[in-house]
């Protein structure tokens, strides 16, 4: 049986540290080196660093998509700044799963998907520490031959991006699993899909960034962009202005509520997703599985993180209400659990509001978002995890977590430059692909920040493909 790895100490910091300071936050401490007195600007970053006046590109969020962009412009010899309100990766690009796959994905993400490959195997060799990247594959099992034929639809539409996928019958997949109790029907693997630990690979990629010369400003919140002649031309920040030549908002669900205050409609949702993670255990198989009702990833630490996918909850904002006619279909189509509420959040921060450039915007009042998991959904995931992988069974669950998807209308990103906003590129919406796919996206993003042609056609990520739906408000 093969054998699991140590619990990895740098790990544990890290979510210590983040666990500490995500709950200074929530009560309302703010990060060294910022004000949210009107008018204030400190000019300094929360690590005491002075912010720079002038960039060739700034970016808007520490997220993975911010970090690849700002690591891919750095390593081209472009000046960059990094704002980020809280902590890289305090919300969701730390909260995620951790699959890096191409199996299931949707046919217009795939060549994204193999570029982010590409990028994600370069970055984890020259990263310098073990950020967990692990090309051991995902597979989706199936019990019935009715999920199995729908499992294996996807490869008829996937094209040469599944010419490696590999369809086992059940004898193949208790093989593969190392049983023989003839649970699943069958199942579809590609044996390098690959996996890494979010709260680890993130940060590492903005320490490489840094390290190639880009200021990553954390603690530092963006309150409005800067305009010149009509021209996007940088960001009034909490911590004083910073001139560039060109923005990339990569805010995840802070993207709409930025645009809104800039006069542009952006039809994104926040959606909550629940996550945990167990004590170490036993391995399972090779890799990552999904299955209905739970899905597993091994972790650096011999533990799993286990969650169920199209499950979600929408807290009904202002924002829900305007846009939700255009989510009707994915809500009917993907989401098998959908559960709505209406509480405080709808006058909250992610609520419709205005604010000038000199004023305290939402990105202040809450630095870091960290939304309470759906207890029964984990719960119900769990035992469906321990019926299915018996040798879990006994496994105690460590910590459940929850964060807010941007999530878009087709569950597809918009990497773009925004009509009426030149000089502004928006990568955003990543509807929880974008741990996997953000290092493509974030070199898109990239790109068409600097004039150059990216190396993946950007036609499927445009904002126009919502352009019969109002864009001003």
């Amino acid at each position: 049986m093969p054998t699991r790895p140590k619990i990895d100490q740098a790990e544990t910091a890290y979510l210590t540290n983040m666990s500490h300071f995500t709950k200074r936050l929530s009560q309302g401490q703010k990060p060294a080196g910022t004000n949210n007195r009107k008018g204030d600007a400190t000019g300094f970053d929360s690590a005491g660093r002075a912010l720079p006046e002038a960039c060739d590109v700034a970016i808007i969020g520490g997220g993975v998509v911010g970090v690849a962009a700002a690591l891919t412009l750095a390593e081209r010899g472009h000046s960059i700044v990094l704002c980020e309100k809280g902590r890289v990766a305090c919300e969701q690009s730390s909260r995620n799963w951790g699959w890096i796959r191409r199996l299931g994905r949707d046919p217009a993400e795939l060549p994204l998907m193999q570029e982010s490959l590409e990028l994600w195997r370069a970055w984890a060799h020259r990263v310098g520490t073990d950020i967990g990247f692990r090309e051991h594959g995902i597979t989706y099992l199936a019990e019935t031959e009715s999920e199995f034929n729908r499992r294996t639809h996807w490869l008829r539409t996937a094209g040469q991006y599944a010419s490696d996928a590999v369809v086992l019958d059940g004898a193949a997949t208790d093989r593969l699993l190392g049983r023989s109790d003839h649970r699943f029907f069958g199942a579809v693997r590609i044996a390098d899909d690959a996996r890494a630990e979010p709260s680890l690979a993130v940060p590492a990629l903005a320490a490489m960034a840094e390290r190639e010369g880009a200021h990553i400003a954390e603690g530092v919140a963006v309150r409005t962009l800067l305009r010149t002649a009509g021209r996007v031309c940088g960001l009034a920040t909490d911590a004083g202005p910073v001139r560039a030549n060109s923005v990339i908002l990569a805010g995840g669900i802070w993207s709409r509520v930025l645009l809104e205050n800039e006069g542009v409609g952006f039809p994104q949702l926040a959606v909550r997703a629940s996550v945990m993670r167990t004590a170490p255990g036993p391995s399972i198989g090779p890799g990552a599985f999904g299955t209905e009702g739970a899905s597993l990833r091994p972790r650096l630490d011999g533990g799993y993180t286990i969650a169920r996918a199209g499950a979600a909850h929408l807290d009904l904002v202002p924002a829900a209400l305007r846009y939700l006619s255009e989510f009707v279909p994915l809500i009917r189509n993907n989401w098998r659990i959908l559960s709505l509420s209406v509480g405080r959040d709808f006058f909250g921060p992610l609520g419709y509001q205005r604010w000038a450039e000199d004023e305290p915007s939402p990105f202040e009042a809450m630095r870091c978002m960290s939304p309470e998991p759906d207890l029964p959904l984990l719960g119900q995931a769990l035992a469906t995890a321990r019926r299915r992988f018996p040798a879990l069974a006994e496994i105690p669950v460590s910590e459940r977590w929850a964060g807010l998807i941007d999530t878009m209308p087709d569950e597809r990103p918009v990497i773009d430059a925004v009509r009426g906003l030149p000089g502004l590129v928006v990568a955003s919406g990543f509807s929880g692909h974008g741990f996997g796919i953000g290092p493509g996206g974030g070199a898109m993003a990239a790109d068409l920040a600097t004039g150059n042609r990216p190396a993946v056609d950007p036609s499927p990520f445009r904002l126009s493909r919502y352009a019969s739906k109002p864009l001003r408000t």
